[in-house]
């Protein structure tokens, strides 16, 4: 069986998205998920801004070398640069709340995840595109969104039991970032399934005592990313 393909992983991490919202109505998605003061329409909203910059990027080919990969590229996001997080926290709640109703940003999702994946496709895998400042292989772009698209899954359906959690690839995909965050000397703890280890990685859910002592010295990274 040949590898999966990272645009196939990013299409199966927005699908994963579009079962939890699809089915939602209004009310739905008004109920919270794990980021401070975002309900799911509004967290929706912010993952669509990342499917519209994935179809910028992807049409803003860049020169290579690139200054960053689908690791590199997150050390940039600090977790404790709360006066950034906090203005775009309330921007994106803002910009969700002008919609006449919270479903209409699910029709705009539905259309433009499959556009993002569909121009995912087409990239060409050598080449290399800018965004957000930073010039990256187009599979590491795709990787980066994958990363954030799942993370951003696990926010969605904290107050929704019934939802689909992420698909095994995305997750992986996931999974391989918060691993090149981490280091190479670390290892997760052993008890950890792969969502927890991204719950805790990403400072969703706290470390434990029994966390601090498995990882030692490593426990003073987390959170690997905000």
């Amino acid at each position: 069986m040949s590898p999966i393909r990272p645009h196939e992983t990013l299409a199966q991490a927005y699908d994963g998205i579009t079962a939890v919202v699809a089915p939602l109505d209004d009310a739905g998605l008004q109920r919270p998920t794990r980021c401070r003061g975002w309900l799911v329409a509004d967290l929706l909203f912010h993952v669509l801004c990342d499917a519209q910059r994935a179809l910028v990027a992807l049409a803003s080919p860049a020169s290579g070398p690139a200054d960053v990969d689908d690791v590199s590229y997150w050390r940039a996001f600090t977790p404790d640069d709360d006066g950034a997080g906090a203005a775009h926290a309330w921007w994106a709640r803002r910009s969700a709340a002008a919609f006449d109703r919270p479903t209409g940003i699910v029709r705009i999702w539905t259309d433009t995840a499959p556009a993002a994946v569909r121009a995912a496709a087409t990239a060409d895998p050598d080449g290399y595109v800018s965004t957000q400042g930073h010039v990256l292989r187009v599979p590491d772009l795709l990787a980066t969104l994958t990363t954030e698209a799942v993370v951003h899954h696990l926010d969605l359906v904290v107050d929704l039991p019934d939802a689909p959690l992420p698909a095994a690839d995305p997750t992986r995909v996931a999974v391989t970032t918060m691993d090149g965050l981490l280091s190479d000397e670390a290892v997760r703890p052993a008890g950890w399934d792969d969502h927890e280890y991204l719950l805790k990685a990403t400072g969703r859910l706290p470390l434990t005592d029994r966390d601090r002592v498995e990882l030692g010295e490593a426990a003073g990274w987390f959170p690997l990313m905000g």
